[in-house]
């Protein structure tokens, strides 16, 4: 895999989002401090996702604060009590023992009001709290799902970049293989390098294959088959089949996962000459 196919492979995204492995992290991180083009594509990878989380970000009520202090204050008004005393207290006894339950009684008001403050700005720490994580996996969920779009999006690219390559190639030859009897919408396109004898197949056009089955391409030389390869998504039109030194034509048939010594000729999909 070279630098550019590695930094659209996705794993800078995932080692950002947290949702890289142990052993991917730690390769990444190898590569970026040898390799400036990773580092660099990094560093734009994270611009782009913390500017993404700050535009989507939630700003609380305006008057969430206003309305916590409000009530702060409504706790802090307390009616007070007055004191009973026995009418054979003298004056001076009367007087202190008046002083000092206005103290006792402010200051139980102090600590009620601090008590009150406290578990309001406990609730609202907790709720801020809540309101925050909500909204962080609100934005996770969004990027992860960006992430992914762009990810198909840059292998689509990549697909494409891949067959435009093939087309202006002068060594490759391209035979279309159209569908047969029960299979006449079926298509597909061989891409033989005839430098270096590879056969590279892009097979879009064919019905995805039932479980358990796999297409299996053909080469017909001198009128007998010789199998060029067994087909899947992920080689098409990037990995060669195989090596196909002479060709008269090219078939696709159905076989079981793993591929048939011979072609199955009724579940054969698609032909064509060169």
């Amino acid at each position: 895999m070279n630098t550019k196919e590695y930094i659209s492979s996705g794993i800078i995204e995932s080692y950002i989002l947290g949702h890289a492995s142990p052993e991917e992290a730690g390769i990444l991180e190898c590569v970026m401090k040898n390799n400036a083009e990773v580092k660099t594509a990094f560093e734009e990878a994270q611009k782009t996702l913390e500017s993404l989380a700050t535009a989507q970000a939630v700003t609380p009520p305006s008057d969430l604060k206003s309305k916590i202090w409000n009530k702060i204050q409504q706790e802090q008004t307390v009616e007070e009590v007055p004191p009973i005393l026995s009418a054979d207290i003298t004056e001076a006894k009367d007087q202190t023992e008046i002083s000092t339950d206005r103290q006792n009684i402010q200051g139980n008001t102090h600590w009620k009001t601090y008590a009150i403050a406290a578990s309001v700005l406990f609730l609202v720490s907790v709720a801020g709290n809540l309101f925050w994580m909500n909204t962080q996996s609100d934005n996770q969920k969004e990027m992860s799902l960006l992430v992914a779009d762009q990810q198909a999006k840059n292998r689509e690219m990549q697909k494409m970049n891949q067959k435009l390559d093939m087309f202006s190639n002068p060594d490759i030859q391209m035979v279309m293989l159209k569908g047969v009897e029960k299979h006449t919408d079926a298509k597909a396109m061989v891409f033989w390098d005839k430098k270096t004898k590879e056969v590279y197949l892009n097979a879009e056009k064919l019905p995805k294959a039932p479980t358990g089955m796999q297409y299996q391409l053909w080469a017909i030389e001198d009128g007998k088959p010789v199998s060029a390869g067994m087909y899947t998504e992920d080689k098409d039109s990037r990995i060669a089949l195989a090596s196909i030194s002479k060709a008269q034509a090219f078939a696709i048939t159905l076989e079981k996962e793993g591929g048939s010594t011979v072609p199955t000729m009724e579940n054969m999909f698609v032909m064509g000459g060169i």
